[in-house]
């Protein structure tokens, strides 16, 4: 017999994303941040980060946005929309698994942290074309009170989605 192809396979890294909603003016807003350094560099992203050891997604997603734009969010107001998994094949060590979540409840007012630099946008001008290339084919179905569940996979380029599945919810 011959080499198995590829190694065993571990479970990816847990993060979580979190979009939090407002109404402003009449039209839904959605706060997204422009990260300030790592994965992700440059980019505008939702809150959220890496799953600590033992620690829920939702557990994750309420101590993230804190963390990454000064606002405090209650587990119970997390909506839970959906996973997201994500292939690095060049760059094995980027693949991961993403909670998603949304919350229309939330109190204070973002702030800049180490992270990033937090920013409202109306949900008809979300900067798609300034965020990973996934955010564009799930995003706006997922703000407008859509669930997902989807697996993309990464060029060599480590910015564009070279293979996407759906999955049956």
């Amino acid at each position: 017999m011959g080499e198995p192809v590829s190694g065993p396979r571990t479970a990816l890294p847990q993060v979580c994303v979190c979009y939090l909603l407002r109404e402003s003016d009449g039209r839904t807003e959605v706060l997204l941040g422009r990260k300030k350094h790592g994965l992700g560099r440059g980019y505008f992203v939702g809150l959220g980060g890496k799953l600590e050891d033992g620690e829920s997604a939702t557990d994750a997603a309420v101590r993230e946005v804190h963390e990454e734009s000064g606002v405090t969010v209650l587990a119970a107001d997390l909506e839970p929309r959906g996973l997201l998994t994500y292939h690095f094949p060049h760059r094995e060590a980027w693949s991961q698994e993403s909670s998603v979540f949304v919350a229309r409840t939330f109190t204070g007012d973002p702030a800049p942290s180490d992270e990033l630099d937090p920013e409202w946008f109306a949900l008809d001008a979300v900067p798609l074309d300034e965020m990973w290339d996934d955010a564009k084919r799930w995003l706006p179905g997922v703000l407008a009170g859509g669930r997902v569940r989807r697996t993309f996979v990464f060029g060599a380029d480590l910015s564009t989605v070279v293979q996407e599945r759906n999955h049956v919810a």
